[in-house]
């Protein structure tokens, strides 16, 4: 009898077994699908491309870019990567369709509460909280100037690109696949994930207090889908880390949102921007479909969603 194939482990901690790989990246677990097995060149060249990514835009290590802008007194001129291009840019769209509420320098408001590059998950003392207020609020609108991929600041600023982050990395292992002449793939970053083929994939909406239900379903056919919640990363009453950049305060009044769009950095987005502001609103600027639950347990989906949600 000829035994199983077993997984194929990397010293990195990822695995390949058939079309499946799995690793880590961005402080979860991720998986790529593919029809076809992933030739160990490839899984390389995505690691690679990850620990690229992370070594810009990580500010849960001290040597990443975003560190450095976080710890260098008066500011300076900081020269990002090609992709900060795109990935910056709907920050900007995102900022200007929220009023504000989307904002990638709203890391130094996750770190007073906890959320900190060592995950302490115990806010700082008033009196640190009250000195923080008294420097006033920063804006990426204000305190940020970008020259194409130069990024010029006055102060320190930490910025937390954690709103669109994780659905842009998901495009860009996607165009990596592609490049390799991959059609039909689901790439899953821990709950944002982007489909490609000819055969419609039915996703379940995790319910937002328990795991191991769904709410509903969504079908997904060349689109990206990406959730948010507020239940995943909370760490005391009312403390978890969907913040509305404009106070600084955890968000309440809705849960949880998915958003389905063409791109998964702008799915991504707007699952963060659905907290704050009123779909109508975002659809004005975005082509996208959606729900959202919100904390008295009511359900919101656009006339668009492709999916059924369970009563």
């Amino acid at each position: 009898m000829q035994e199983p194939s077993r997984p194929t482990v990397g010293p990195d901690g990822s695995t390949a077994d058939g079309g499946r790989f799995d690793f880590d990246a961005l402080g979860t677990r991720w998986q790529i699908e593919t029809d076809v097995p992933l030739s160990q060149e490839l899984r390389s060249r995505i690691l690679h491309r990850i620990q690229r990514f992370d070594a810009t835009y990580s500010r849960f290590r001290p040597d990443s870019l975003v560190s450095r802008i976080a710890t260098t007194p008066g500011g300076g001129r900081f020269e990002f990567p090609e992709d900060s291009l795109a990935l910056f840019g709907l920050y900007d769209r995102l900022h200007a369709a929220t009023d504000g509420a989307v904002d990638p320098l709203v890391g130094r408001d996750l770190e007073l509460l906890g959320y900190d590059s060592v995950y302490s998950l115990r806010p700082a003392p008033d009196e640190v909280r009250a000195a923080e207020r008294a420097r006033g609020r920063v804006s990426w609108a204000r305190d940020v100037v970008r020259d194409g991929t130069t990024v010029v600041t006055e102060r320190p600023l930490v910025i937390d690109v954690g709103a669109v982050g994780k659905g842009y990395l998901v495009d860009l292992l996607s165009a990596i696949l592609r490049e390799a002449d991959h059609t039909r793939f689901v790439v899953d970053g821990s709950g944002d994930l982007r489909h490609a083929g000819e055969q419609t994939i039915r996703v379940g909406l995790e319910h937002p207090f328990d795991p191991q239900r769904v709410i509903g379903v969504a079908d997904l056919r060349n689109q990206a889908l990406c959730a948010s919640g507020i239940s995943r990363r909370a760490w005391g009453d009312g403390l978890h880390h969907v913040l509305d950049a404009r106070t600084g305060v955890p968000v309440g009044g809705v849960v949880a949102t998915w958003a389905v769009a063409d791109q998964a950095a702008r799915a991504d987005g707007l699952a963060t921007a659905l907290f704050f502001t009123d779909p109508r609103r975002l659809t004005e600027s975005f082509d996208f479909a959606y729900v959202r639950v919100r904390s008295d347990g009511r359900a919101e989906f656009s006339p668009d969603f492709a999916g059924e949600l369970f009563t």
